[in-house]
C-alpha cells in the first residue's frame, strides 16, 4: 500500500452539528459525519453519473444528501433488513409517508406505551411496521435495532425513553423525503447481488458502506458479508464507487491487495472520542 496516504496532515474532524440532517433513523455507524467528503467526491466526478446505488442503506444518510442536494438526479437505496425496509417502503408511499407522520406526532411516549408497541407479536401490517421500527430506533440505546439491544435508561437530561423522539422533526424529515420518491428507488433486498447487478454500468456510482468487521455483530442483524468478495467485487464495477470501513488492518490489506487507494479520516463517535475511518477507492485525489 502507499503508505504516504496513510499518514500525515488529517482534515478536521466534521461538525455533524453543521450537517443537514435528512434521515429519520438515529442510526448505529451512521455516515452523517461522511457528508462533506461525499459532496466532494460527487462533485469530482466527470461526467456525472445518472444514479447513486446505496447497497447498504441503513439510514440512507448519503443518498438522501445526494437527492436533496442535487449532486445526482436519481439514487437507489437497498436494505437487507425487514424492519428497516419496512420503514422505506412506507416512507416512499405518498399515503404511507403521512399515515406514518400523523401517527408519530399522535403517539405519547410514555413508558408504557412504549412497552406495548414493543411488545406486539405476529405479523403487523407494513405501516404498523415501520412505526414500531421507529420507535424502536429512538428510545433503545444507541439506535441498535439488533436483537438484544435494551432500551435507553437516563437518556438526555435524565428524560429517559422520550428523549430521542422528536415528533415533530421525524414527520418532517419523513414528510420531505416522500416530496422526492420520484427520485428515490428502493429495493429490499441484499446489497451484494444489486452490486452485482449494475456493476456493468458506468454511468451508476456506487457508495459502499457494509458493516463493519469490529462492531456489525453488535449493530446489525444481517452482519456478515464476505469482505474479500465485496472487494474483488467493487473492482468489477466499471462505475465510480467510494467504500468507507473501520481503520482495520485486515481491510487496509484488502485495499492494498486490490490495488486500492485507502486514507484514514477522522471522525467523532457517539462517545465524543475522535477516531478514524477510512475511504477507500480507485482514485482519492480529490480528498487532497
Amino acid at each position: 500500500m502507499n503508505t504516504a496516504a496513510m499518514v500525515g496532515k488529517f482534515p478536521p474532524v466534521v461538525n455533524v452539528a453543521s450537517v443537514p440532517q435528512r434521515s429519520p433513523f438515529r442510526y448505529p455507524g451512521g455516515k452523517t459525519w461522511l457528508v462533506p467528503y461525499v459532496r466532494r467526491w460527487l462533485s469530482s466526478l466527470d461526467p456525472r453519473p445518472v444514479e447513486l446505488i446505496e447497497p447498504f442503506a441503513g439510514g440512507g444518510i448519503v443518498g438522501l444528501t445526494a437527492v436533496f442536494e442535487d449532486l445526482v438526479e436519481r439514487v437507489v437505496l437497498v436494505e437487507k433488513d425487514e424492519d428497516v425496509a419496512a420503514v422505506w417502503m412506507t416512507i416512499l408511499d405518498s399515503e404511507g409517508a403521512e399515515w406514518l407522520a400523523l401517527r408519530i406526532l399522535a403517539f405519547e411516549p410514555t413508558p408504557d406505551n412504549v412497552r406495548a408497541v414493543l411488545a406486539e407479536t405476529g405479523e403487523l401490517p407494513l405501516w404498523e411496521r415501520a412505526f414500531r421500527t421507529l420507535l424502536r430506533n429512538r428510545v433503545q440505546r444507541g439506535g441498535i435495532l439488533a436483537p438484544g439491544a435494551g432500551l435507553l435508561r437516563k437518556g438526555e437530561n435524565g428524560r429517559g425513553v422520550a428523549s430521542r423522539w422528536y415528533p415533530q422533526t421525524l414527520a418532517r424529515r419523513i414528510l420531505d423525503i416522500a416530496a422526492r420518491r420520484s427520485r428515490i428507488g428502493f429495493v429490499a433486498g441484499d446489497g451484494i447481488a444489486e452490486i452485482r447487478a449494475r456493476r456493468g454500468r458506468p454511468d451508476l456510482a456506487f457508495y459502499l458502506d457494509p458493516p463493519y468487521l469490529a462492531a456489525g455483530r453488535r449493530l446489525y442483524r444481517y452482519s456478515e458479508v464476505d469482505h474479500p468478495g465485496l472487494f474483488a467485487l467493487a473492482c468489477e464495477l466499471t462505475g465510480p464507487f467510494l467504500m468507507s470501513y473501520d481503520d482495520a488492518a485486515e481491510i487496509r490489506a484488502l485495499a492494498a491487495d486490490h490495488g486500492l487507494e485507502a486514507r484514514r479520516v477522522p471522525m467523532m463517535n457517539t462517545h465524543h472520542a475522535r477516531k478514524f475511518e477510512l475511504l477507500i477507492g480507485r482514485n482519492l485525489d480529490w480528498l487532497d
